[in-house]
């Protein structure tokens, strides 16, 4: 009979799986690897995993039995199908009280809909957010668990001793029950889009406008690093900026100008959308992508659209030159990156409210503050802010982040403007700018909106002295008094 020596497994050794499994040996738990393909298993025990406590298994049946009770299993494979297969699979050979965590990028809806199923059935069900890329899996990612909070104690000291650490703290904690750790990845990944996208475009700026180097570039990013934009997206675009290829010439210019895209801005879009919550800058970083996707096409355009060439001036030192744009494009990208936390953030209270989840803001912008993409100096802050006001409706209405945006909007107002009149796509930056001004505006043109819809299709209005009273009016004086009550345009 086998004896059952494994901590957890883990399922999926790709690049992820593998890393992850290494940081579980270096902090003293046994873990069991399994593939599908089985032969990935062996490679891995006679090459990374050489040396270690990790073991490996021949199936499912086999991984199973080497567990200690409960048993744990991990899974970092494709989400969707295969983790329907793999869950199907595992509970035939489990026992209720054993758990199944998913560590993929899972839609949350998928992980609430797993975790009742498994439930009923005795499992407890993880859906783990996992953040960080593959240095981040080797040497301490950041981790979003939710689903199950049965499972929490039994998981806890295993995620918490693995993920980055902020101050001394684990960058891990419990999340909330069903979809709820799936959820915040998933805003997390629409936050680096807005992020990605924010840097591209001030990228665009210094290069078209400023007429920068490459190096000059990284220059400059190397600078916006040890200021309050200090984070890992700017650490290595600046890297970015200055590699040079075997042939000495920059990498980055020789990459195609069309970017793909995994799903999780796309679903963090429709989330705000089903939500009401207007995370414009998330969306239109996810349409940016789809945009560029268009090369041929806009290679075509390019030779038949009118439109402003960038200005770039032929001077020796361009640094300093345009050292004042170059500055006021640094608190564009600051302003705008606030507003892209401010939406996210946004999203996750009123899904948190929906769902009766009671997300823990600041506890989230801890477990953002090391080991994930869109770690930054800049979360130390959103944390306290939290912490201030645990029910702050939002980051622009907290004293910090006020101040921050009111220091930096003229620089930004300049800085759309000179986009603009350069014929430089700024879809991030000026969406960023167009919430802001329509977040702080105590009167926006919706009451035209409200009578065109009544006008058209007796959809009915409020006024400001009788809200929550809806009325019609026969605009035409033959349109008649009965209001539509079905439908909405």
């Amino acid at each position: 009979m086998t004896t059952a020596t494994a901590d957890i497994a883990l399922i999926g050794l790709a690049v992820m799986g593998k890393n992850l499994i290494m940081n579980m040996n270096d902090h003293g738990f046994t873990v069991c690897a399994f593939n599908r393909t089985v032969s990935k298993v062996d490679e891995f025990l006679q090459n990374e995993a050489k040396g270690t406590n990790i073991i490996g298994a021949t199936s499912l049946a086999d991984m199973v039995s080497k567990l200690k009770r409960p048993r744990r299993v991990m899974l970092l494979v494709k989400a969707g199908s295969a983790v329907d297969d793999f869950i199907n699979n595992l509970t035939a050979l489990m026992e209720p009280g054993d758990i199944i965590i998913d560590g993929g990028n899972s839609d949350f809806n998928d992980s609430t809909r797993r975790c009742k199923e498994l439930a009923a059935k005795g499992f407890l069900y993880v859906g783990t957010g996992v953040s960080g890329g593959e240095d981040g899996a080797r040497y301490g990612p950041s981790l979003m668990p939710g689903g199950n909070p049965e499972a929490w104690p039994h998981i806890k000291d295993i995620f918490q001793s693995i993920a980055a650490k902020s101050e001394g703290e684990p960058c891990c904690d419990w999340v909330g029950s069903e979809g709820a750790g799936h959820f915040v990845k998933m805003v997390h990944n629409g936050i680096e889009y807005g992020d990605m996208q924010l840097i591209s475009e001030a990228y665009h700026l210094l290069k078209s406008v400023c007429g920068l180097s490459n190096d000059e570039i990284s220059a400059v990013f190397d600078e916006w690093n040890k200021s309050e934009l200090e984070s890992f997206l700017i650490e290595i675009s600046r890297d970015i900026m200055k590699f040079r290829d075997t042939d000495n010439v920059h990498l980055v210019d020789k990459i195609l100008d069309s970017a793909s895209q995994k799903g999780t801005g796309k679903w963090t879009g429709k989330t705000g959308l089903d939500m009401g919550i207007p995370i414009t800058l998330i969306v239109e970083a996810v349409f940016a992508r789809c945009l560029s996707s268009f090369k041929d096409e806009r290679v075509k355009a390019s030779l038949l659209l009118q439109g402003p060439k960038p200005k770039s001036e032929n001077v020796a030192n361009p640094l300093e030159h345009h050292k004042k744009l170059i500055d006021s494009i640094k608190l564009a990208l600051y302003a705008s990156k606030i507003i892209s936390y401010a939406q996210g953030f946004m999203l996750m209270r009123a899904t948190s409210q929906e769902y009766g989840w009671t997300l823990n803001m600041g506890g989230i912008s801890l477990m953002w503050r090391g080991g994930c993409i869109i770690r930054s100096v800049f979360l130390g802050r959103i944390k306290k802010a939290f912490t201030t006001n645990p029910t702050l409706d939002n980051l622009l209405l907290d004293d910090f982040f006020n101040q921050e945006v009111a220091r930096s909007q003229l620089s930004w107002r300049e800085v759309c403007c000179t986009g603009i009149m350069n014929g430089v796509p700024m879809p991030a930056f000026s969406s960023a700018l167009a919430f802001y001004d329509g977040y702080r505006c105590d009167k926006l043109p919706a009451n035209l909106l409200q009578a065109q819809r009544d006008y058209f299709g007796a959809h009915t209005y409020e006024l400001l002295d009788s809200r929550g009273q809806f009325h019609h009016t026969n605009w035409t004086g033959h349109g008649g008094t009965t209001s539509a009550s079905t439908y909405n345009v």
